[in-house]
């Protein structure tokens, strides 16, 4: 452990200024509720949407004009792989087609 995890951990409470680890308080255990005591579905569903919109909230988004080059990046490499996808597929399947082309007999 360097000196900087051992400042740190000390600042933190859990380190002596002797380098000996100090008893950190227990962390709490939620208790499950029973099933009488659990709330009804459109409860958990709203508490789930808020938990969801304040983690949202604290999302770093990007600027729009990063978002439409990004986008515009993406979608130009997408059109050029399925053009050389469909170049290779009609040029193997004429390559197969001439392969095995049997000629007229007369």
């Amino acid at each position: 452990m360097n000196r900087e995890t051992k400042r740190l951990l000390q600042r933190q409470g859990q380190m002596g200024a002797d380098g000996t680890p100090q008893s950190t308080r227990p962390v709490p255990t939620r208790q499950r509720r029973s099933d009488t005591e659990r709330s009804s579905i459109g409860a958990r569903t709203g508490e789930y949407l808020r938990e969801v919109r304040n983690e949202l909230v604290k999302v770093a988004w990007p600027p729009r004009a990063e978002v439409i080059n990004y986008a515009t990046v993406v979608f130009f490499t997408l059109v050029v792989i399925v053009m050389v996808i469909f170049a290779l597929n009609w040029a193997f399947g004429h390559a197969v087609i001439w392969l095995y082309h049997t000629p007229k007999t007369q």
